[in-house]
């Protein structure tokens, strides 16, 4: 094939060579628009795998490469006066200048033409003489921007200043260097990528970037300022710029996130940052665009694979790779973004959180690589936890919490989880193994399922109640249970349904109404939950004055019912949380527009339920971050205030849900997906809150609460098939300090040994 590789960077180099590797009769050009020799990168970061990859596809080119790499393990976090050191990291480094000077005397080699100091226009009608253009012209690329539409082009401008600089000062471990000014936060990531430079990348809000007056100064003068800013960590050494071209301020940059829906269009196919780009707080950039090379040269060289079904594999296979690292490198992007929202951290758990900040390393993972450090961060959490009186090294998920007067004996909940199957709002025989089996289980906390304060007020037939006697004794009986046989702590949480009520069982179909027997339903709005369900009566004040006395008598109930702890539930599109959400409150009265109107209801609710619970025990609110609507709907800043309000009424907890609230939600899933929003109201709000949302693993849990994310952890689903969650997570952890029936004793040491067999073997295979 006649090929054209518009850009020398690394990706249209490497798929040079990887082209040329399989079939040495291509005709390939790359098209550079700089001179030899010159660059605006400094160092380029690369993960074994990456090796690994460039070593089975090329080991002549990989072998220089991995020669001339630069080796550190350790990373430096320097906050408020501390340097906070961990170990065992294991990062390899080159010069961008040097990597690709490797690269281009491999492509000559091969046979490639490379052709400097050339001008690419995408309208020049030469480029439909070659078989292939590879548009590997980098985040900026020509090639995708003259297609926009047919490349299907996403960009996401992101909100921090920064600038690429690098220094002669040589960092002996990847650097983050923190300081606080009058002007605001300003911060450095440096690492070394040679024996005598480094890079030094400068990143700030954009509000501290204008109040420093960066906006205006010329670059000499940006670099000095910086040079004073970051001088106790350069020794002396001098902030250098490959960019002395650009004018002013614009060697400042903004992180420009980019996605594209389709790679390929017409002989033009996209590569490395063309295509995708992941923030460079997570460095994969180079990474991405190698194993791009890779995977484009593989599929177009397979024989009996038409170029379209080539085109389809590569993107199909790389765009799931990208996908992974575009999420993490989005909570690493948003963690610097809202740096604010941690510097009142101590610096232990401020470098925990920043180490933890991508979801890609864990607690257990950080455990691999340096176990001291991370038995420090445990035994300061137990310190935190126990007001000083132990330091043991123990996982965080096992530590106590107290709400008021209220101690749980660890921080693994059992989340509510409708179970819809209560006989005329009483819960029977199987609520009462349930909740029990859960108690025995090891949690800390159990919440009843979404309890109902009124019949009409049910979700469904067979939804619990809490409006009569009959009900306080079926409940009774099962919190005596969880008291006098599990060291467990039970929370009952009160909702009503609203608009999403009158509904069939959970099995029988998600919000579908009932085939007969249907009671009325009332919101705050006419606004039904979907054209299915009933339009609801828009509550009058009278309405309002019986809804409240109803949660009020609950409450009552469920001090009478022996309670720990009562959680109003004010989220998921039921009666409280349709009078926050503005898609479904519509009104014009004084519960109706804002944000501070459109609570003044649900907070008098939670004001009257917490006057009729004992002072003594906590209360709880379940609320609902976002919409999953955008603006058009509650936001997470929204949420913050929401979570702030119901504090200011006496509630202790802040249960962050998400979502539910409307039919059409477009909701982004994955792994711990809702924790962002208990993290934000947590360390905005100053509010204890509790995390769930796809959080399934004991690493999970450990990760959320050392890194200050949730203060309680909660699990649904996987309680629904292992209600002994948590003495399976102890046995796995191996810590026997967990609170365990003594009739399992004995079953919780088995398990623990043969998960310890389990692990001794694997990892003896790996070796």
């Amino acid at each position: 094939m006649k090929i054209a590789c518009i850009g020398g960077g690394p990706a249209g180099l490497y798929f040079a060579i990887s082209m040329k590797l399989r079939d040495p009769l291509h005709e390939i050009e790359i098209f550079e628009r700089n001179p030899p020799g010159v660059t605006f990168g400094w160092g380029v970061v690369f993960s074994d795998q990456t090796v690994e990859n460039l070593q089975a596809n090329d080991p002549p080119s990989a072998a220089i490469i991995a020669a001339e790499f630069a080796h550190w393990d350790d990373i430096d976090v320097h906050f408020r006066g501390e340097t906070i050191t961990s170990g065992g990291h294991g990062f390899i480094g080159i010069g961008r200048k040097r990597l690709l000077e490797i690269l281009q005397d491999r492509a000559r080699e091969l046979g490639v033409v490379l052709r400097f100091e050339s001008e690419c226009d995408p309208a020049d009608p030469k480029w439909r003489d070659y078989d292939l253009v590879i548009a590997s012209d980098g985040i900026n690329s020509r090639f995708r921007d003259a297609q926009q539409e047919a490349f299907g082009v996403d960009v996401d401008v992101r909100a921090n200043k920064f600038v690429w600089l690098g220094t002669s000062k040589a960092f002996d471990a990847f650097t983050f260097a923190f300081e606080q000014t009058e002007h605001g936060w300003i911060w450095a990531h440096a690492y070394r990528f040679e024996p005598d430079c480094s890079t030094f990348i400068v990143e700030c809000s954009e509000e501290t970037w204008r109040r420093f007056g960066f906006d205006t100064m010329e670059q000499a003068e940006a670099i000095a300022t910086c040079e004073q800013l970051f001088a106790k960590y350069l020794d002396g050494h001098k902030l250098l710029s490959n960019a002395t071209h650009l004018r002013g301020s614009a060697a400042w940059l903004n992180f420009r996130r980019i996605k594209c829906e389709r790679w390929s269009t017409g002989n033009v196919i996209l590569l490395g940052d063309a295509a995708h780009t992941a923030h460079f707080s997570i460095g994969s950039g180079t990474k991405l665009a190698l194993e791009d090379a890779i995977k484009l040269a593989e599929v177009l060289n397979r024989a009996g694979l038409s170029l379209e079904a080539a085109l389809d594999e590569y993107q199909a296979e790389r765009s799931l790779e990208v996908l992974k690292l575009q999420n993490s490198a989005r909570n690493s992007t948003e963690w610097f973004e809202t740096l604010e929202r941690y510097t009142h951290f101590e610096p232990l758990q401020f470098a925990y959180s920043l180490l933890t900040r991508s979801q890609r390393i864990s607690h257990e993972n950080l455990r691999l690589r340096d176990r001291e450090w991370l038995e420090g961060v445990e035994r300061w959490f137990w310190k935190r936890a126990t007001d000083g009186k132990s330091n043991k090294t123990a996982p965080p998920m096992f530590a106590p919490f107290r709400l008021r007067e209220m101690e749980v004996m660890n921080r693994v909940t059992v989340s509510p989880m409708a179970m819809y199957s209560a006989v005329e709002g009483v819960p029977n025989d199987f609520h009462f193994v349930h909740y029990a089996e859960r108690a025995l289980g090891g949690a800390g906390l159990i919440f009843t399922e979404m309890t109902c304060v009124s019949p009409e007020g049910r979700i469904s037939p067979g939804c619990t109640g809490m409006w009569n006697a009959d009900q306080v004794a079926a409940w009774k009986r099962i919190t005596d249970f969880v008291h006098t046989q599990s060291k467990a702590k039970i929370c009952l949480q009160l909702g009503h349904s609203g608009a999403k009520g009158s509904t069939r069982l959970g099995w029988e179909g998600n919000d579908v109404p009932l085939e007969a027997g249907n009671w009325p339903v009332m919101a705050a709005s006419d606004v039904p939950w979907s054209p299915v369900n009933q339009v609801p009566r828009p509550m009058t004040r009278p309405d309002m004055d019986a809804v409240r006395d109803q949660f009020v008598a609950a409450v009552r109930m469920g001090v009478e019912a022996g309670f720990d702890m009562v959680e109003l539930h004010a989220a998921h599109g039921y009666l409280l949380a349709s009078f926050i959400t503005p898609l479904q409150n519509r009104r014009t009265d004084e519960y109706g527009g804002s944000l501070e109107n459109r609570l003044r209801y649900p907070l008098e609710v939670f004001a009257a339920m917490r006057d009729a619970w004992p002072s003594d025990k906590p209360m709880s609110v379940r609320i609902s971050a976002t919409d999953w609507a955008g603006e058009d709907g509650i936001t997470p800043d929204e949420a913050v205030l929401i979570g702030e309000a119901f504090a200011q009424q006496g509630a202790d907890l802040i249960d962050v849900s998400a979502g539910q609230s409307w039919a059409g939600q477009q909701p982004v899933y994955g792994r711990m997906f809702q924790t962002p929003f208990s993290d934000r109201v947590r360390n905005e709000g100053k509010l204890a809150t509790m995390a769930v949302g796809n959080i399934y693993e004991p690493d999970h849990a450990n990760s959320i609460l050392a890194a200050g994310r949730a203060d309680l952890v909660a699990l649904a689903r996987p309680h629904l098939v292992d209600p002994m969650w948590t003495l399976r997570a102890a046995a796995q952890l191996d810590y026997r300090d967990v609170a365990c029936p003594p009739q399992y004793l004995n079953g919780l040491a088995q398990l623990a040994r043969n998960l310890k067999r389990e692990a001794e073997m694997a990892a003896a295979l790996r070796v």
